[in-house]
């Protein structure tokens, strides 16, 4: 996957008002405090370097981890496109970024940031050919701990932002963007173990809600994953040059993981079952992690079955099964 070209030539712009080592050190910064999970301050991104660093090194593997939950999403809700989205925690707007380039049926935007910087730098990367819908969006300068609601949408999406508050604000957060989410609510996090626990966490306070599951899950029972094991999942993108200076790596791509949830306010078709890992695919068989809705299963799908061995030589990790 990669970025779209308007997008990745717009931040390659913006990449330009600091110097290459200045952006490296902000770079190293950012992820070293949001590896242990310790800001800057009050907060993660404090300066206009954390800010481009962020659109160089992170903002990529964000929007592919968003664009590829959205890929799973999207056929469960072909019966009613959203044209509205609510972006909770949109930093410079790349979940808004990724469901525009998934929904060609959204024509309004509201994105809840709190970051003032942020928001113009999204303000900015928006001003680009081709995205006139995000251009005229409505930014909102807003902390997600205000008790104040939100505007209500279609789609209501919060990518890598929970894991910034307190244990005490998400479930609040949650409630909220339920409460706006007209259609369907997706969150998606890291693809850790703390990453997971918060969704499993969101995942139970959003059926009592009574919220219905569209993915990943098959089912809205308690989730099987346990010991050490944790649901998430990967989407491969390329790296640009800078991208790669940036994470001192030499190979041209890197494996973004992730958890999400996705959710709607009507019942949708339950999917059998998610493969849960990458298919191990030998000459004559085919080894399958799944979850289901009877619990974690291991299957061998063979060539003597036709139909089957067609299907899982496309088949990937997160794909339904």
């Amino acid at each position: 996957m990669q970025l779209p070209p308007n997008l990745a030539h717009a931040i390659a712009i913006e990449a330009e008002r600091v110097g290459i080592k200045e952006l490296g050190q902000a770079a190293s910064e950012l992820s070293d405090a949001y590896r242990a999970r310790r800001p800057i301050g009050k907060n993660y991104i404090v300066s206009d370097a954390h800010r481009l660093a962020y659109l160089t090194a992170r903002m990529p593997a964000t929007y592919a981890a968003v664009r590829s939950v959205l890929g799973q999403v999207a056929p469960i809700l072909s019966n009613t496109q959203p044209t509205s989205l609510l972006d909770l925690g949109a930093g410079p707007g790349t979940a808004s970024w990724a469901a525009h380039d998934t929904f060609a049926s959204l024509n309004a935007f509201t994105l809840v940031e709190q970051d003032q910087g942020l928001i113009q730098m999204g303000q900015t990367l928006a001003h680009t050919p081709h995205v006139e819908t995000l251009s005229s969006a409505d930014w909102q300068c807003r902390d997600l701990k205000t008790q104040a609601p939100f505007p209500e949408s279609d789609l209501v999406i919060c990518s890598y932002a929970v894991g910034e508050l307190d244990t005490g604000s998400l479930p609040h957060l949650v409630e909220s963007a339920w409460k706006a989410a007209k259609r369907a609510l997706v969150i998606v996090e890291p693809g850790t173990v703390p990453g997971f626990t918060r969704i499993r966490a969101i995942r139970d306070q959003l059926i009592d809600l009574g919220a219905y599951i569209a993915a990943p899950c098959p089912h809205a029972t308690d989730c099987p994953m346990s010991g050490d094991d944790w649901c998430h999942f990967a989407q491969r993108l390329d790296r640009s040059s800078l991208h790669r200076q940036l994470k001192s790596g030499s190979m041209g791509h890197e494996d973004e993981k992730f958890s999400y949830i996705a959710v709607t306010r009507e019942p949708v078709s339950k999917l059998p079952s998610r493969v849960l890992r990458h298919p191990q695919r030998r000459s004559r068989h085919a080894h399958l992690s799944l979850c289901t809705e009877e619990g974690l299963q291991q299957i061998t799908v063979t060539r003597s079955t036709k139909a089957d061995w067609k299907r899982v030589r496309n088949l990937s990790w997160g794909d339904s099964w």
